[in-house]
């Protein structure tokens, strides 16, 4: 051979080699690309913490693809058999399909080659199923060449059921089957198989919905010589499953806000129980059924794991595809009056500036000006005053006047700091509007919140992030990172243990109530908002905890549902549920913290080191007034009965307008005529004035 020819041939096999890896590497490319298109086009599924997929967002061709993991057996064969007999033994292409295909579109045949699975999976992922010039398929060969490639045949044929279209929106075998049939891809049975198969010649058309399905099938059955003994599904029973699967994602409200921004595709973890949510959401309409004569349209419910805090339920409509008066509206993130809930958080911080729970607090009329010549005279639910009570009785039977005057001792700047620094609580607006009006019930906030901020008595004191994914990271995106103690856990013990306390409260709550389980190891405290629009439970035990809201959505008054007789329907039933579950380790509060007083009520409770006497009266002794009745400043009618009692906290000695009227602690006086008295009252050396007016009617 000449040095030339020698030369020549180095050339040409150089030139081989390099166009081979070129080659090579483009398929390469061509088949990384293709599975890059692949995976973006599965669903974000999110799963409960069972792994069962309770929400699916449309993938970015607006359908829902949820892959398999592994293709069933049978539908293989089947699948291979109708598409595709030679898939084993090609390389992508089938010699006889392209001479047919060929023939066909240069007009000497009429025979239509059909593509193989892997020129079709090539198809779906270009997205060029309907154009079908000849650059298209060109490009198509490449592409199909390059999967060839990079993925096994296995693979190819995963790729391929993962991306074929069923239609009504559903991508991949598992969707249809689940939409269709109502059963994962593994428990198809033949006649099913044959129903998907014949769909994906034209799934708009021939899919398990329409009335060509099963002719089609069976035509498939013969062809496929597939002995079929079974029932085909109904196109009626077909589209039953669909629209059971479309509504499957019951947690789209109560989801939504947290689910926005999270990108796809994959599988996202929440800690939520979808079976036990789904018990509860019935619970919840069935009570709002029962109550509906009392006018109460809506309900929410929170349940949380504890300690971890991790969101196990969340209820924030009955039945989110109603369009019931309210129904679109997750009423778990609505702020709301939280009534008397939040006084285990008023007496926290009084406990722990020296009040306990037998400090005697005096439950009679005040006057607190309210500003703009109007004043406030708080009452308790119950419109009476029970006299001279200990904090244990108030709190445990949710009395507002006691509340009001422990507001006061912890001081309200103190206490909205605790809100707003170590609670984090955002309120709606300015803490400083409320004033006192906080311990009457006044104060907004939402149910999640509330629920959040309760477990600090179940956990000891310490406030812990909510959590509802089981990916740590996205946890940090909606809730803040917190773990901190807020209160030593003696002063949380002694809240416990009053909350825990259901016979201190019969005379508000009575002996039969929904409040009673048949448990020892829980605590819950109510709350009914102005007018009873809205009624609240919230109960724990160390294991769990549950809250609950009860009222109407665009925020009108119940008739008369308190907290007990609304939100306590439910809060018992979903008590008495999880009581039953798992989630029950039927743990017991620890008092070991506290000791025992013999108080003249009987047993209370307080701390070892408590200087009893001093804390008992600690209230007490901070109210130095004299006088208890009339208040300064006081308007009556005036009539020729008329008549006003002179009360005071000691026996006195009593003048108006500097006139000796008598002495004693309680004294009637009837005015002679209109106009201002000066009303003065002395004892042990203090004197007392205040001024009462007379006017009449106008």
């Amino acid at each position: 051979m000449t040095v030339s020819k020698k030369n020549a041939l180095i050339f040409a096999l150089s030139a081989a080699g390099i166009l081979f890896l070129a080659g090579l590497s483009l398929c390469h490319d061509l088949g990384r690309e293709l599975t890059a298109s692949y995976q973006k086009n599965e669903s974000l599924a999110f799963l409960d913490r069972g792994g069962k997929t309770i929400l699916i967002k449309p993938n970015p061709k607006g359908y829902w693809s949820q892959y398999l993991a592994q293709i069933p057996e049978e539908f293989k064969k089947l699948l291979i058999e109708k598409e595709d007999r030679f898939f084993y033994w090609h390389k992508g292409f089938n010699p006889i399909s392209i001479l047919g295909s060929l023939g066909n579109d240069l007009g000497v045949s009429q025979r239509k080659g059909s593509s193989t699975i892997s020129q079709q999976l090539a198809k779906i992922l270009l997205g060029q199923e309907n154009e079908r010039s000849l650059s298209n398929k060109f490009k198509e060969a490449l592409y199909t060449a390059g999967l060839e490639f990079s993925q096994s045949k296995e693979n190819i044929l995963l790729m391929y059921l993962n991306s074929a279209y069923f239609g009504n929106q559903l991508q991949g075998l598992k969707s249809a089957s689940l939409a269709y049939f109502g059963v994962s891809p593994d428990l198809l049975t033949k006649e099913q198989s044959l129903q998907l198969l014949a769909s994906l010649g034209n799934p708009t058309y021939d899919n398990p919905l329409s009335d060509s399905n099963i002719e089609k099938a069976k035509i498939l059955s013969e062809n496929l010589k597939v002995d079929i003994g079974g029932q085909f599904t109904s196109p009626g029973e077909a589209g039953k499953n669909l629209d059971q699967y479309s509504s499957s994602n019951q947690l789209a409200i109560e989801l939504g806000p947290y689910l926005k921004n999270i990108p796809g595709p994959g599988k996202v973890g929440l800690t939520i129980d979808s079976d036990l949510t789904d018990k509860v959401r019935g619970l919840i309409q069935k009570n709002i059924d029962i109550l509906k004569n009392q006018k109460a349209k809506n309900a929410a419910v929170i349940i949380l794991s504890l300690p971890d805090n991790s969101i196990l339920g969340m209820v924030g409509s009955p039945d989110q595809d109603s369009f019931k008066e309210g129904y679109q509206i997750n009423m778990l993130q609505e702020p709301r009056q939280i009534g008397s809930t939040v006084k285990p958080f008023i007496y926290l911080k009084a406990f722990q500036k020296g009040m306990r729970p037998y400090t005697l607090i005096d439950d009679r009329e005040y006057k607190y000006p309210a500003g703009q010549g109007f004043d406030i005279y708080p009452k308790n639910y119950d419109y009476k005053y029970h006299g001279e009570v200990s904090a244990h009785y108030a709190l445990s039977n949710s009395l507002n006047v006691p509340a009001v005057k422990t507001l006061e001792y912890a001081g309200i700047g103190d206490f909205n700091k605790f809100l707003t620094g170590d609670l984090e609580f955002k309120p709606v607006q300015n803490l400083d509007n409320y004033q006192l009006g906080i311990a009457l019930g006044a104060l907004e906030m939402s149910l999640m919140d509330l629920g959040h901020f309760f477990t600090i008595f179940p956990n000891q004191g310490v406030l812990k992030n909510l959590t509802l994914f089981e990916d740590s990271g996205l946890n940090s995106q909606f809730f803040p990172d917190q773990e901190k103690t807020v209160s030593s856990k003696e002063y949380i013990d002694l809240i416990n243990k009053i909350l825990n306390d259901r016979k201190t409260g019969v005379d508000q709550f009575g002996a039969e109530s929904d409040l009673n389980l048949p448990y020892s190891n829980y605590a819950l405290k109510t709350g009914t908002s102005h007018d009873y629009t809205d009624s609240w439970v919230v109960g724990y035990t160390p294991d769990f905890l549950v809250g609950v809201w009860m009222g109407n959505a665009d925020n009108s008054a119940t008739e008369g549902l308190s907290g007990q007789l609304g939100a306590g329907r439910i809060w018992n039933d979903v008590m008495q549920l999880l009581m039953n579950s798992k989630y029950n380790k039927k743990t017991d509060f620890d008092f070991s913290d506290l000791v025992s007083f013999d108080t003249a009520d009987g047993i209370d409770f307080g701390l070892k080191d408590d200087d009893f006497e001093m804390s008992r009266d600690i209230i007490k002794n901070g109210d130095q007034t004299l006088i208890l009745s009339p208040h300064d400043e006081d308007i009556f009618l005036f009539d020729d009965e008329a008549a006003i009692s002179l009360k005071s906290k000691d026996s006195a000695i009593w003048k108006i307008n500097g006139e000796f009227f008598g002495q004693g602690d309680n004294l009637l006086f009837h005015p002679p005529q209109k106009g201002r008295y000066e009303i003065a009252a002395s004892a042990n050396g203090k004197t007392e004035t205040v001024f009462a007016t007379f006017k009449d009617k106008k």
